[in-house]
């Protein structure tokens, strides 16, 4: 189903794959002598990359994108940023969604004096501003943003338009406040990974099946980490654009850093029928191009799917979980108590009945699954029947208005509500815990972007536990049909007669604002009581004191167990706010913990002498001074600060408040193996904390300290390949860290203490 090349390997005339061995093959094809360097330059990959940067120098990147995205998580704390460095106008197409934070239920007023902020910040800045319900995110800047040869930076982690030839990358809010200041995203030219498709999806497989095949065999390898995947082959053909989004934006899910797909005659027409034609462009390999591995994807042999709890990588076909019920479930069952940690239980196996398991909940919604082809599939699937009217519930959300406006007119929408399933308007709420949180013990089958634990909105420390398995829309909707047990849609032949889809963009004409190069310089901007700006953040001194408040030794710590994703969105434009939420659902002792550290580093640069204060720093420092060479260090210049260690952090969303919320109470660094993705860790830099690594395991426990002399001149320096440091407990311990490679100016933000003193400094120099 799914081949890994061990190494790497040439395309020929865009079918052709040579292994990278067999050097003389690959020269005989093409017909004459070619170099590795010549053919590296051959990938659609290297075009666009090549036409976006500025260094000149293309191994070490210098990009601009051509427009940014964010929704109505991000876009606030973006845009106080940008305003705060000296912002004056959006330079560049900037679309501000509200798909995230659209119901108004939690909070009171917060969520709409978000929305109300946004679309002041869009008038005064020239944005565009897409009100709540309208759109989801990707489906708009699909439908209305993207084209061919493209760059697009967002603040969403599924941020991926590859399909329609644009390569589009998911960061943190950091990274858009340097395109709205003229900066640019600095990154290593990244490695090149063929996805080599071959043969066609059988009628009812669907795209989430494609993806979770591919992602169960390339997550936990790390095979295409921070690498670009490049869709390419004759596979390509059979699926149409419509599909192939719905592969694309889950490629997230690998911790790839983008995607792009090789364009055709659909690409062309997904973009002429949104009045876009001017946008497409023919992209695809060189006579011969170089990649720097291969996933080779026969879709002929790919079956329908199944990600089970807790993540898009515990991945099964459907009928290989069927026949192993009891023993595989019993394996995330014990997943499960490691997530509730003894405070929730949760079951599986008690969902296995004479029919097979039952679900409680199903789901197809979001950039994922309520494209206009998935939710046609599935009204096919339902017409004429019924999902029950025992516990078992179906919703299902089509992604923009003009996909929900087509649906109506075609029948689909009165076909799916009358066999029960509930339609909701676009929202991307499923996909984060923001709604539809499934009754404890439940089990939901979702067609949305991820299962991580507790994403769903349950709470196990409050005794709550719920989970999410991720399936296609066509298997969802077999499933309904069931009655909510779990069924593959190859039992059903009711797929593939899809109607022409008709695009009508009145809604967006009648609703969007359209703002951008019309910017209101005079537009007051239109603030909530819960907007806030953002606290005043030290700069790095020479030497640092780190106090360890939290230790996780999981194998991957994800952003939504750094800051809950679901209810606390409401607080999302309030830093101090939503910082009292941090790591809450993984170690609820640990803000007080940092805070503690906060209030002693707030007093330490108001003067006070930390040997005066609490905590035993007294002590702490007697202990430094007795380190060879560190006989004269002054407590008084010495920052104190948190730190957070994880095992690997950072997996899934791009959320900068994974990292911002640790920053603004007290946090100065993380110690971990390796970051789990590029964007945590840029995050991490951008709100001036210390990326630090350690090969070892971690001699150190929650309460001890951690001083690291000399830091400030290895950051100027640049020597951060190796950095004592000393774990001060009854007696010192002398530990290594690393910091991996960094720019100048990534650099400079951490002395600065974050981006946004970086900016100020600039500005007044």
């Amino acid at each position: 189903m799914v081949k890994l090349y061990k190494e790497g390997a040439y395309l020929v005339d865009g079918m052709k794959l040579v292994p990278e061995s067999d050097m003389k093959e690959a020269v005989l094809l093409v017909g004459h002598p070619f170099t590795k360097e010549e053919a590296k330059q051959g990938t659609i990959s290297y075009k666009i990359l090549k036409d976006h940067n500025v260094s000149g120098n293309m191994e070490h990147l210098q990009l601009k994108f051509d427009c940014l995205a964010s929704h109505d998580i991000t876009y606030v704390g973006i845009i106080q940023t940008a305003k705060a460095s000296g912002m004056e106008k959006f330079p560049i197409p900037y679309v501000l969604t509200n798909c995230h934070n659209s119901l108004c239920a939690v909070g009171g007023t917060i969520n709409e004096d978000d929305h109300m902020f946004g679309l002041s910040a869009a008038q005064k800045y020239g944005g565009i501003y897409v009100p709540p319900h309208i759109a989801v995110i990707h489906q708009y800047m699909r439908e209305m943003m993207a084209g061919s040869g493209k760059m697009i930076l967002g603040s969403d982690s599924h941020t991926r338009y590859g399909a329609l030839g644009t390569m589009a990358v998911g960061e943190g809010g950091g990274e858009l406040v340097k395109q709205l200041l003229c900066d640019t995203y600095d990154v290593d030219y990244p490695e090149i990974i063929a996805v080599y498709l071959d043969g066609a999806p059988r009628s009812w497989v669907g795209p989430q099946d494609v993806a979770l095949a591919i992602i169960g065999a390339v997550f936990k390898n790390g095979y295409v980490k921070n690498k670009v995947m490049e869709f390419v082959g004759p596979g390509v053909s059979a699926m149409t654009t419509d599909y192939r989004n719905g592969i694309d934006v889950m490629t997230t899910e690998t911790t790839c850093l983008s995607s792009v797909w090789r364009t055709d005659e659909d690409t062309r027409e997904f973009l002429r029928l949104h009045g876009r034609e001017k946008d497409y462009k023919k992209l695809e390999p060189a006579g011969v191009a170089y990649y720097d591995g291969v996933v080779y994807v026969n879709l002929d042999t790919v079956k329908p799917m199944v990600a089970l709890p807790f993540h898009p990588s515990n991945v099964y076909e459907i009928d290989e979980l069927n026949s192993n019920l009891t023993e595989i479930l019993c394996r995330v069952e014990k997943e499960a108590e490691e997530v509730s940690q003894g405070k929730a239980g949760f079951l599986l196996t008690d969902k296995i009945t004479e029919r097979g398991l039952q679900v409680q909940q199903a789901i197809i919604a979001g950039c994922a699954g309520g494209n206009y082809t998935n939710v046609i599939e599935a009204s096919h699937a339902l017409k004429g029947r019924s999902t029950g009217h025992d516990g078992f519930s179906l919703a299902v959300y089509p992604s923009s208005q003009p996909v929900f406006m087509d649906l109506v007119r075609k029948g689909a929408i009165a076909d799916l509500m009358a066999a029960g399933a509930v339609i909701r308007t676009a929202f991307c709420g499923p996909c984060f815990g923001a709604g539809d949180t499934p009754a404890h013990n439940g089990l939901s089958v979702r067609h949305t972007t991820r299962n991580f634990p507790n994403r769903e909105g349950s709470k196990p420390g409050k005794g709550q536990m719920a989970a999410v398995a991720l399936m296609d829309a066509r298997s969802i909707a077999a499933t309904a049909a069931n009655g909510g047990i779990l069924t593959s849609a190859e039992t059903m032949d009711c797929w593939g007669e899809i109607p022409a889809y008709s695009f009508d963009r009145m809604v967006y004409d009648n609703r969007v604002f359209y703002g951008y190069e019309k910017g209101q310089e005079k537009q007051n901007l239109i603030y909530g009581p819960n907007i806030k700006d953002w606290p005043e953040m030290s700069p790095l001194t020479e030497n640092i004191l780190l106090k360890v408040c939290s230790r996780i030794m999981d194998p991957v710590t994800t952003t939504d167990e750094l800051i809950p994703s679901g209810e606390t969105a409401s607080y999302r434009s309030n830093p101090l706010g939503l910082a009292e939420f941090t790591l809450s659902r993984r170690d609820p002792a640990y803000v007080e913990h940092s805070k503690a550290v906060d209030r002693l580093e707030k007093e330490r640069s108001a003067g006070r002498n930390p040997e005066d204060m609490d905590d035993g720093l007294k002590q702490v420092f007697e202990i430094i001074r007795s380190v060879p060479g560190n006989e004269e260090v002054s407590s008084a210049e010495t920052e104190i600060g948190s730190v957070i260690y994880a095992v690997r952090p950072g997996d899934g969303s791009a959320r900068e408040q994974a990292a911002s919320c640790q920053r603004v109470i007290g946090g100065l660094a993380n110690i971990c193996r390796e970051y789990a993705t590029k964007r945590y860790r840029s995050n991490v830099i951008n709100w001036g904390m210390l990326p630090f690594q350690m090969k070892e395991e971690p001699e150190f426990e929650v309460g001890d300290y951690i001083y690291v002399p000399g830091i400030r001149k290895q950051l100027r320096n640049g020597t951060m390949d190796e950095i004592k440091a000393y774990v001060i407990g009854s007696s010192v311990k002398e530990v290594t860290l690393f910091v991996s490679a960094m720019t100048d100016e990534e650099r400079k933000i951490i002395e600065a203490g974050s981006l946004i003193n970086y900016n100020r400094n600039k500005k007044h120099q």
